[in-house]
Order: structure tokens, then sequence, then C-alpha cells
């Protein structure tokens, strides 16, 4: 009697087995392909829509293959916990798809509602059936809600115009949904799993068509960021010549490839150094190439370097109505080493600091935003200068950096910042002063421009 029983159990795993085979290995390999998918995203350490709910897509179903093998059942005793199981899986299995076709474009312009709508429905069939059970009323309204997508779908395919991505989708999903319709009103023959074979592939291959065509672009855009960024350093102006009165040196960290901040050396020579410095309002591309404008803009005006209020006044007028609602800061000063004087202005720009015997002073004289308004006439402020000032120009993203906890670098830590490397030649001093900002912001989300101008007093005797 045990022979016989032990001889009906392997003939019923062996039946089980032959029954399932095609299945688990659908399963299994739907499965991988989500797995794949997953690890693809993984190692490109790029969120990618379209690969992330194929491949949970395609796990989810390669698990509903397996809970549904009689193999399986045959192995696992019967339990309310293991029914549910399989039902909320079935319940899930629709949502990763809902949300690939939201991402690719194939549900037209009502795609978000649908969406959101069939995705609540599936998720409270999820919780309804974790909850309370499976009940069979949760299975017609799933089957309903799923074919009167499989319907849709196809309706609004059927529309579209003929593109490669749509024409292949749709001989994945009419197979899938004429398949599926005849699972899920027949319920006599499993044909289902063949035609998502066919649906993954199609989804797959578009899947993998549009991250291979947007990783081109985005290697052409990358590439067009390194030009953009050549030329942008192209229009900075090279070490400041060699002079007996003057020590400068600049320090520039843009904050993306290219950036709105902008500095000019309008006047090197023995006697006379005049710099100027701005910062376009936003980031990116467009601050850049508003940069360049100011940049011409100031060219435009370098006659009038020795009067700075001149220079922005000039440089405003060349600039309003041309920057698409971006506006400029900037700030100028011209040191003349015979006359021991220093002319400033500035345009909505913080103010520029003087270290003197150990004390930082603020010398401000702000009018308004470049480009903001035509008819301005911008100030110079003179004051005297003595041998071993120093003066910093920047800009304002070094007092707007902020730590952990939010709080800003602010205006005194860098005056402190400035004490502190008062030894140190103009360079040294300019880069130490950035690297402390970094290290008090950890993230940078601005641009970071600094100039250090000694005055040593030489020229005096010239």
């Amino acid at each position: 009697m045990f022979l016989a029983d032990t001889q009906l159990t392997a003939n019923e795993v062996l039946r089980a087995f032959h029954h399932d085979e095609p299945y688990l290995f659908l399963g299994a390999a739907f499965t991988t392909v989500g797995v794949v998918a997953i690890a693809f995203c993984a190692v490109r350490r790029r969120f990618d829509p379209l690969l992330v709910w194929l491949a949970i897509f395609a796990h989810l179903y390669g698990q509903r293959l397996w809970l549904d093998a009689e193999l399986l059942r045959l192995t696992i005793p019967p339990s309310e916990f293991f029914n549910r199981l399989t039902a909320v899986v079935d319940y899930l299995v629709p949502i990763p798809a809902l949300l690939f076709f939201q991402a690719a474009g194939f549900l037209g312009r009502y795609g978000k509602p649908i969406t959101i709508i069939l995705t609540s429905l599936f998720s409270v069939l999820v919780l309804a059936t974790a909850i309370l059970g499976n009940w069979g009323i949760f299975h017609t309204v799933n089957d309903v809600a799923i074919i009167a997508l499989i319907l849709a779908m196809m309706a609004m395919l059927m529309r579209r115009r003929a593109e490669r991505d749509f024409a292949v989708v749709r001989v994945g999903l009419f197979t899938f949904g004429i398949l599926s319709i005849f699972d899920n009103t027949v319920r006599t023959l499993k044909i289902e799993p063949y035609g998502f074979a066919v649906l993954l592939g199609s989804l797959g291959y578009v899947a993998a068509r549009r991250t291979l065509k947007r990783d081109e672009e985005l290697g052409e855009i990358h590439k067009e960021l390194e030009l953009a960024k050549r030329i942008q350093l192209s229009l900075l102006p090279g070490p400041f010549p060699d002079s007996p009165a003057f020590r400068v040196a600049a320090r520039y960290v843009p904050m993306n490839s290219v950036a709105g901040d902008l500095y000019d050396f309008l006047v090197a020579d023995a006697t006379r150094a005049g710099i100027l410095i701005a910062d376009v309002s936003g980031h990116g591309v467009p601050a850049a190439l508003i940069a360049s404008m100011v940049k011409m803009a100031a060219i435009s005006q370098r006659a009038q370097a020795a009067h700075p209020g001149q220079l922005l006044t000039g440089m405003n007028r060349a600039l309003c109505g041309n920057t698409q609602g971006q506006y400029v800061t900037a700030a100028c000063v011209h040191i003349d080493a015979k006359s021991r004087e220093l002319r400033y202005a500035a345009a909505g720009h913080p103010a520029m600091l003087l270290l003197r015997r150990g004390t930082v002073t603020e010398i401000a004289e702000n009018g308004l935003l470049l480009a903001a308004v035509d008819e301005i006439e911008y100030r110079d402020r003179t004051i005297p200068i003595e041998p071993g000032d120093r003066f910093l120009l920047y800009t304002d993203g070094l007092l707007e950096a902020r730590n952990g906890a939010g709080e800003l670098f602010g205006e005194d830590s860098l005056a402190n910042l400035v004490k502190a490397t008062a030894a140190m030649p103009p360079a040294q001093a300019a880069s130490e002063i950035v690297e402390q900002v970094q290290h008090w912001s950890r993230l940078q989300d601005d641009d970071l421009t600094v100039l250090v101008c000694d005055y040593t007093g030489v020229a005096i005797d010239l």
C-alpha cells in the first residue's frame, strides 16, 4: 500500500512537472529579464522609468506563473495565506504595466488620469484581498478592468501614427491582448504567458531603443556642454600681468559645466588695475549665455574703466531688454597707484572688502541690478589707498553657502577668513577662501568666484 501511494505521488509530481514545465521556464525567463533590467539601471546609476517599470512588470508576472504552478501546490499545503498571496500578486501585475505605458506615452493625453484611476483600483484590490481574503468579486473586477484596459490600449494604438515604437508595441499588445482575453473569459487553456512573452519582447525593444537613444542624446549634450565650458573659460582673462604695484589672483569654481559668474581685468599695467566681477541670476547654460553678453558689454565700455560708475551705466544700457528677464549684479574697481586712490561702483553686488592693518572694512556703492531699468546712472565711490591694502571681490555664492543645518556662511565668516589668510599670497588666499566655503557647504549650489588684489605701493616711486 505504501509503495502504491509513493508511486501515485511520484506520478502526480511528474505529471504536474510536465504540465508546468513551459510556464516554469517562462517564469524564470521573465524574472531574469526583470533582474537584468534593474541591474542595468543600477550599473548606470540612473533612474530610467521605462526600464524600472518593465523590470517590475516582468518580475511580478514571472512570480505569478510560479505561484500558479501545480507543482508548487503539491509541495505547499493549502493555506489562506498562500491563496491571498497568489491573488495579491495577480492584482499587482497591472500596476507597473500601466506606469510603463504612461512613461512611454502610449496612453495618450488621458494617460495620467487613466493611470491614477486604474492604479488606485488595483491597489484597493490588493489591500482588500490582504485584509478580507480572496473574494470572487475581486477576480471579476480585476478581469473586467484588465480586459477594458487592453481593449482601450489596442484602440488607441490603432489610431496612433505608424511610428516604429507604436508598430512594435501594437504587435505585442495585440498578441497578448487576444490571448489574455481568451484566458480571462474561457479559462480552459493557459496561453496568456506566450502572449506575454511577445509583449515583453516588444516592450523591451522599445525600452532598450529609447534608453540607447537617450544615452546618445545625453552624450551629445555632454559634448556640447564641454565645448560651451571651453568657450566660456576662454572669455575669462589670463593671469594678471606682473606688476610692481599689484598682485592679483582669481579663483573661479562654477556650479555646473558652465556658469553665470564672470570676471575681467579691464586695465592691467604697472600703475593701474581695473577689475570687473559680475554674477548673472540663475545657473547653467542660460546664465552662461547672458554672461557672454555681459563680457561684450564690458568690452564695449572699456574706455570708461577709470570711472566704474560710467562703465556700469554704459553696460546697463547695453544689456537692458536683451537678457530675457535675467538680471546681473556687478562690481567694478579701478585702483591707481600714482594717485593712491581707488574708485568703486556696484550694481546690486555684495560689497567689496578692504583688509587694512588687520581690520576688514566693507566698501559699498550700490545701485540697482544691471538690465533692470534703462535710465540709471551709477556713481563712483573714491577712497585713498595705502601700501599693504588687500581688496576682495566675490560673488554671493560665498555668502549664501549653507551647511547641513541650513546656516549661511555669511559676511562675518568671510571677513574672519579674509583676516586669517592675510599672510598668504593672493593666489593661496583665494584658493583657501573657496576651499573653506566648500568645506562649510559640502554641496555647492551656486557658482563661486573670488578675486584678491594686493596693493604693494611700489609704483609710487615709478
